[in-house]
């Protein structure tokens, strides 16, 4: 290999420029593209996530990760095929962020077991219970994909789902003013009827008031805001205090893997885009 490369430093030291030129073009084309149509590059982004990983798994014969992206599919276009219905069912915003809410909970159980699996083979942990390294490894990488993987589609198909249903339903816009006026014993977010009072213990969910004193379904609208990744009122506007909604310090976690997925999302979908424009800049250059 150095005899191969031996002489080819300025070479290589202009295709190093030209990948770290690429990433600072891509991150402030992304970024203004982001800020200026947020609709079309979340979109084209999940479009992305959902179709490449497609063509590798297929190309590289990963029948495993071909049967498990095929489930997720089938489930997850029937429940957007729900949430975009006009008109909307009752049952069907519970159902959404049920589905939402699981995917969300087993990507976070699945992260954390790959890392640990991780952590677990690096410090040579699995050689007191007779597991090669590379098995262990292995294990513990596959986990964490399919746990950051699902974990971020999961929360842009919920996202668009929560769009659609609360346009829906009258009492959300995403521009503009709402289309119903929302009484004060209906949740905004599924239109249906509170039942438990907000002193109230309730057997399944409790009733929760924002600071800008609208009630919802406790479920609604946590599902609304750490599963949807909306962080206003769905009714006003007004902005949601997260941190007076978590006071759990378990589900704190949960929230900080949130911000983690939206963080990867550049890293699954625009990466391989970015390496796959300098690997077409270098043949088009002659540079190997």
């Amino acid at each position: 290999m150095y005899k191969m490369h031996r002489g080819h430093e300025s070479m290589h030291m202009e295709m190093i420029l030209i990948f770290l030129c690429a990433l600072v073009i891509a991150q402030i084309v992304l970024v203004q593209w982001r800020q200026r149509h947020g609709r079309s590059y979340n979109l084209v982004t999940l479009l992305q996530m959902w179709v490449v990983p497609l063509y590798f798994t297929i190309k590289l014969y990963w029948w495993r990760f071909l049967s498990m992206w095929g489930m997720f599919s089938v489930i997850t276009s029937y429940i957007l095929f729900r949430a975009t219905r006009k008109p909307l069912s009752g049952r069907t915003p519970r159902l959404v962020y049920k589905w939402f809410l699981l995917i969300y909970k087993l990507s976070y159980a699945f992260g954390v077991v790959g890392y640990l699996a991780i952590m677990f083979t690096m410090s040579g942990f699995n050689l007191f219970f007779k597991i090669t390294a590379r098995d262990s490894m292995d294990f513990g990488i596959v986990s964490l994909f399919y746990g950051l993987y699902y974990g971020v589609m999961g929360r842009d198909f919920a996202e668009i789902c929560s769009d659609y249903m609360a346009s829906t339903i009258g009492f959300y816009s995403i521009s503009g003013m709402p289309t119903r006026s929302l009484s004060d014993n209906i949740c905004a977010v599924c239109g249906q009827k509170i039942i438990v009072e907000l002193d109230e213990e309730g057997l399944i969910e409790n009733t929760y008031q924002l600071s800008c004193n609208h009630v919802f379904h406790e479920f609604c609208i946590r599902g609304w805001c750490i599963v949807g990744k909306k962080q206003t009122c769905p009714y006003c506007k007004e902005k949601v205090d997260l941190k007076r909604m978590i006071s759990n310090p378990w589900e704190r976690t949960h929230f900080l893997y949130g911000q983690i997925l939206d963080w990867l999302r550049y890293l699954v979908a625009w990466q391989p885009v970015v390496i796959g424009i300098v690997q077409g800049i270098n043949y088009s250059l002659g540079l190997e």
